[in-house]
């Protein structure tokens, strides 16, 4: 990712408001960007989008995917040459709950993100942002490549499977030729500071130690590829450059994984995140009746590493370690714009070893 690139450039981001998409635009307005965010209102209670300020550094609406004509409203007006798509209903659990409002943001959201991009001619690049979950299962302990079986147990897995399949489709149908750059982005489970989303296992762990509370875990042999979110932000603005700079070269699906061996149990990264935390932090195994969940996970990256020459740059130990230490420094006072800017340099140091 050259930093240098995104100086001045207008980048449109939907789900700013939300866990990964503070991060991308806190990133992007730090390179230089002139970032315009469109999303519903946070979705918790603390979240990294107040405590960082970035309604001060953005500007950010306050809108629906589902919204086709406020959508398309809100890209003609800021007039992008590139757009993030992140906006979605992002909880496997969650899933279970509200199936029809899942299908409906993540796949007629994407929808209207691409039909919105279709129709504003300034766009020269557009990255959607799905999911690992998107595959077919088979819970095999090779990773899964990009031209595999889209599938889904859950509604959440499906949903997500289908937005790759209407990128796919819209980029055949609608942008092969057109001037506009059109690729999907499936990364693993990330974590980092910021992150209060419930029914996460990170968020979770740390809100439980905090209180002194025991932990309860429901499938701690489950088996992800975690990540640090500033890895695959990384990977999302890498393309994005290569979609601009490249074209429909380009396009297509592409997974932003973990450092091969650093897929971990549930159960492991529960252990380290305690020994980190200290203060006598415990966990259990939750003994309820719980819905499905994959019970092993990988993705192979060799595409991004050949054709974009990305690779994670953060380790699964320092991940966790700059997770903990960035909960520990809100926990007493810091402010976490500059906290989480602070984050962003070390990690811009090891881009450029």
């Amino acid at each position: 990712m050259n930093s240098a690139f995104w100086r001045g450039k207008t980048v449109f981001v939907t789900g700013q408001t939300g866990f990964k998409g503070s991060w991308l635009s806190l990133w992007l307005h730090r390179l230089g960007a002139r970032v315009t965010g469109y999303a519903l209102e946070p979705p918790t209670q603390p979240n990294l989008f107040e405590v960082a300020g970035l309604a001060r550094s953005i500007d950010s609406i306050t809108g629906d995917v589902r919204d086709l004509k406020a959508l398309r409203q809100s890209l003609l007006r800021a007039k992008p040459q590139f757009v993030f798509h992140l906006a979605a209903q992002a909880l496997v659990r969650e899933s279970y709950a509200d199936p029809v409002d899942t299908y409906s943001t993540n796949v007629m959201g994407t929808v209207n993100v691409l039909e919105a991009v279709r129709e504003t001619g300034s766009v020269r690049a557009t990255v959607i942002v799905t999911s690992d979950k998107c595959y077919e299962n088979r819970e095999r302990v090779t990773g899964y490549r990009e031209d595999e079986a889209m599938g889904g147990h859950d509604p959440y897995s499906s949903s997500k499977g289908c937005a790759e399949l209407v990128t796919a489709a819209y980029q055949r149908s609608f942008f092969s030729g057109s001037g506009t750059a059109v690729a999907s982005a499936r990364a693993g489970n990330v974590i980092g500071g910021g992150d209060w989303g419930r029914d996460r296992l990170v968020p979770d762990a740390l809100k439980a130690f905090s209180a002194g509370q025991t932990l309860l875990v429901r499938n701690p042999e489950a088996v992800r590829p975690w990540q640090h979110v500033l890895d695959p932000v990384n990977g999302y603005l890498t393309l994005a450059e290569r979609l601009w700079v490249e074209g429909s070269a380009y396009s297509g699906a592409w997974n932003f994984g973990p450092i091969d061996g650093h897929d971990r149990p549930v159960s492991w990264i529960v252990e380290e995140l305690a020994r980190r935390w200290g203060d006598g932090a415990t966990w259990r195994i939750d003994e309820a009746p719980q819905p499905h969940e994959a019970g092993m996970l990988k993705l192979d990256c060799s595409k991004a590493r050949e054709r974009l020459h990305w690779h994670p740059r953060i380790d699964l130990g320092t991940a966790l370690d700059w997770t903990v230490e960035w909960r520990r420094r809100h926990a007493a006072g810091e402010h976490v714009g500059r906290l989480t800017e602070e984050q962003i340099s070390r990690f811009q140091d090891r881009l450029s070893r």
